[in-house]
């Protein structure tokens, strides 16, 4: 994808980096926000594929493996207030995105522009951050889809109900139980979901469950006659897969199956 000229200007981050100098998050090499060996981690895009694959988990595609170097770079953008961050791996997200675009008709729902559905943290999560990560991420994977010519935005209809625990720390059974219809479908201004195709979009898949849930009220919604020009409860033509979501990485509890053996992609990760 090409590179992007919104970012601080080069004296600004040379300034910076005198004072505080970068350092790779996944190796911890001085110069950069993520080398580009750790890079190269987030540029093998795989289907994701939990080791108890949960029912209604939405066909998946991951940037690259949660391990090796991807699990230090995720949690200092999402636990430790490296916002930098958020370029690399919304690139990787980007990628993610990418593929599942190359599957065609027969997988992805709708048609037109790409819009990007953010799985939504706890509001504690949210409060004990400072912000909402994978908002973050959508925006700027859509950034990077807009700059390779593709129409792409995010669109946050998701909401998460309240008393919801952070699934950080919990096993697979406890995660499917506290999150089980946790979310929640908000249709936007105007009350139309605009016409696009729908890609639900989270940082890092482990058991499932909570794309699983998020899938479901993704579903939920387009199900409920929200859909720009379509009649009241007529929802929306989706075939056999409602939902489609892509993530920046997928904890490899099995080996990762290609998502395209026939085409390897090809991506730069951004410092």
């Amino acid at each position: 994808m090409p590179t992007r000229g919104d970012g601080p200007p080069a004296g600004w981050r040379a300034l910076t980096d005198l004072v505080l100098p970068r350092t790779c998050a996944g190796c911890g090499v001085p110069g950069c926000d993520v080398c580009p060996r750790c890079g190269r981690w987030l540029t093998a895009p795989r289907l994701a594929a939990p080791r108890r694959h949960p029912p209604g988990l939405p066909p998946t595609v991951a940037a690259g493996p949660y391990a090796g170097p991807v699990r230090p770079v995720v949690l200092a953008f999402k636990e430790h207030g490296r916002a930098e961050l958020a370029r690399p791996l919304g690139a990787a997200l980007a990628l993610a995105v990418t593929v599942l675009l190359r599957a065609g008709p027969d997988l992805l729902p709708g048609s037109g522009p790409v819009l990007l559905v953010p799985v939504p943290s706890s509001a504690a999560a949210v409060q004990r951050r400072g912000r909402d990560h994978v908002r973050e991420l959508a925006g700027c994977a859509a950034a990077e889809l807009r700059a390779a010519g593709v129409p792409a935005r995010p669109l946050p209809v998701l909401r998460r109900a309240r008393g919801t625990r952070d699934s950080a720390g919990l096993d697979a059974r406890e995660r499917r139980r506290n999150l089980a219809g946790r979310f929640r479908g908000r249709p936007p201004p105007g009350g139309a979901l605009p016409r696009g195709i729908l890609v639900l979009v989270d940082d890092v898949v482990t058991s499932g469950a909570t794309l699983t849930e998020a899938a479901r009220a993704l579903a939920a919604l387009l199900a409920a006659g929200l859909p720009a020009g379509g009649p009241p409860g007529a929802g929306r033509q989706l075939g056999n897969a409602p939902v489609v979501a892509a993530v920046v990485a997928a904890t490899p509890r099995r080996p990762l199956q290609p998502a395209h053996r026939d085409r390897p992609a090809t991506f730069t990760v951004r410092s």
